[in-house]
């Protein structure tokens, strides 16, 4: 494809912004990109880091909208102060003083009932709906964004009483307005359906509809995409100061360029907050540290396997096998542990046959973003012409091309649409 823009979308309307930046390569940045440009507008990205160096690159790879919920339960309450100061466990919280860490998980906490989780499950249904979809159409525009349907989706428990659950909240889902389809399946069968597992796994619930990608080859498709359609994307452009006026943005960077642009979208991932607090965003950003790496496998799983009381998953990644779990309330910038790397490989580690959990590569940690109320912030801010995409927690990737696409709708036609209305950035 040539440099000049050849696409399908509509043209710009009167008074559209002609020239908008992007700031963040990720997942929902870069979708924004390629959607925006869809309507014949000219983007840059900037990216403090290079394309997907944050929770884009190492997540667990499965795009299942039935799962797509606020963090924010009941269950997580469960955990109990001593579970979550324990390096080991799937919800880790080192002690520190940190004031921003304390207005997040004072509202983590008011929002993990049973009521607040039912309202922000109907929030996603209509996004839920259509994120698939929204793959769809960037490979049709020629992104290669290849999905792989998982025919054998299975969240795996120890007894068959562990799963009712899981079964209960993808009921829940389902009375919200969402399709979920699922069955249970115990026992010999459970194995007969993926020999991977062990005889320690009595029970699973087996997810229908859900697809699985290769998050680093989906990014730097995007990104391809994205310049050669004319777009700039700038590696090592840290953004450190936005200035909003009449006439436009202007960006500036660490190395004290200036550009002026018509408008902004912000999409900076766990450091949203950094940015976007001076334009009347109060929601604070928390990084969810997750790590993951790669194993290689006698034999490969037919599809992704979640552990629901580990929060574990796993997902095959081309000749070895990805996994990723962990939720890490830490700043997002401190390096990884290795306690964390080990704990995740000794949670499953019972429940796999086949697998060498010892022979690790690909060791990542990155902060997913995650907000109170387990909500993204999508739309407009204070300002007209600045707008924020972020705070999706684990699910940036599946829900990162709708993301871009509903957020092109709202910088173009200056206004959001209805989708959208739960995840006000100024609420």
């Amino acid at each position: 494809m040539s440099s000049e823009h050849q696409h399908q979308g509509p043209a710009l309307v009167a008074g559209a912004p002609r020239q908008v930046a992007v700031v963040g390569a990720g997942t929902v940045g870069l979708a924004t990109a390629w959607f925006l440009q869809e309507a014949g507008v000219r983007v840059t990205v900037y990216e403090r880091d290079h394309v997907g160096a944050g929770a884009s690159w190492g997540n667990a790879d499965r795009l299942t909208p039935a799962l797509t919920a606020p963090l924010p339960e009941p269950a997580v309450l469960r955990y109990g102060l001593r579970a979550v100061l324990s390096p080991r466990s799937p919800v880790y919280l080192p002690l520190r003083a940190d004031r921003t860490l304390l207005r997040f998980l004072t509202g983590f906490v008011a929002h993990s009932t049973a009521r607040r989780w039912r309202r922000g499950v109907a929030a996603y249904a209509p996004l839920n709906e259509r994120a698939l979809e929204a793959f769809d159409v960037l490979a049709a525009g020629g992104v290669p964004a290849t999905t792989h349907r998982a025919e054998t989706f299975l969240a795996c428990f120890r007894r068959e009483r562990d799963a009712a659950g899981l079964l209960a909240e993808l009921g829940q889902v389902r009375d919200g307005g969402q399709q979920a389809a699922s069955h249970p399946v115990t026992g010999w069968r459970v194995r007969a359906i993926e020999p991977v597992l062990t005889d320690r796994v009595g029970a699973a619930v087996q997810l229908h509809g859900q697809r699985y990608l290769h998050p680093p080859e989906f990014v730097a498709g995007l990104a391809r995409a994205v310049r050669d359609r004319g777009g700039a994307v700038v590696e090592g452009g840290d953004v450190t100061d936005l200035r909003s006026g009449p006439d436009g943005v202007v960006v500036t960077t660490r190395s004290g360029d200036r550009q002026r642009h018509d408008a902004v979208v912000l999409a900076t991932g766990a450091w949203l907050g950094e940015l976007a607090s001076r334009f009347g965003v109060r929601q604070p950003v928390q990084a969810g540290r997750g790590y993951s790496f790669s194993v290689p496998v006698e034999r490969m799983p037919a599809g992704p396997l979640y552990f629901p009381a580990q929060r574990v998953a796993l997902t095959p990644l081309g000749d070895r096998l990805r996994v990723a779990g962990m939720m890490e309330f830490r700043r997002p910038g401190d390096p990884l542990d290795p306690r964390r790397v080990t704990a995740v490989a000794d949670a499953v580690r019972p429940f796999l046959t086949g697998v060498d959990l010892d022979d690790r590569r690909d060791e990542w940690v990155g902060s997913r973003p995650c907000t109170p109320d387990g909500l993204p912030l999508v739309g407009a801010t204070a300002s007209p012409r600045v707008f924020v995409a972020g705070g999706h927690g684990m699910w940036g990737i599946v829900l990162g091309p709708l993301t871009g696409q509903l957020l092109a709708q709202t910088v173009l036609k200056g206004e959001a649409p209805p989708e959208l209305a739960p995840f006000d950035p100024l609420r």
